[in-house]
């Protein structure tokens, strides 16, 4: 009997796979647990859909992403910061204010934890990353300053 997993089941497949396995098994396990569905035409039309939204959606994000990435690459950020008499910051300049800075200059919202920059305690300028999904890296420079 064909089936199409609703969920990943240990040693049979992943959840959409669509997989033989026996009748008993079928209906004595996978079905009155929700585990799994019959292989008719109206749901395997309803995987492929499901199969072809996600596609469209990845590409939408991929898209964005690169758009994203191509707003960011090798722009110059300006973060200004309290600092004492040698130049060294009153604290120090975090992923956050990167991320609110790319927010109020670009409008692109990005989280916190996907910008990866060394510690920045004193003035200078300093190379950034932004990771966005799909792996799209942007570089950009963040310059500190009073």
């Amino acid at each position: 009997m064909e089936v199409i997993l609703k969920q990943d089941v240990k040693d049979l497949g992943k959840k959409g796979q669509k997989v033989s396995v026996s009748d008993g098994y079928a209906r004595n396990f996978l079905f009155p647990r929700g585990l799994a569905m019959e292989a008719n035409t109206q749901a395997l039309n309803e995987l492929k859909n499901r199969e072809s939204a996600e596609k469209h959606r990845i590409a939408v994000e991929l898209e964005q992403a690169n758009a994203n990435a191509a707003k960011l690459s090798g722009k110059t950020l300006k973060i200004s910061a309290k600092a004492g008499q040698n130049g060294k910051l009153f604290g120090s300049v975090t992923a956050k204010e990167i991320a609110e800075t790319i927010k109020n200059s670009f409008g692109i919202e990005i989280d916190k934890r996907k910008i990866t920059a060394e510690d920045i305690k004193t003035f200078g300028t300093y190379e950034c990353e932004v990771k966005f999904p799909q792996n799209v890296t942007a570089k950009l420079y963040v310059l500190i300053g009073e």
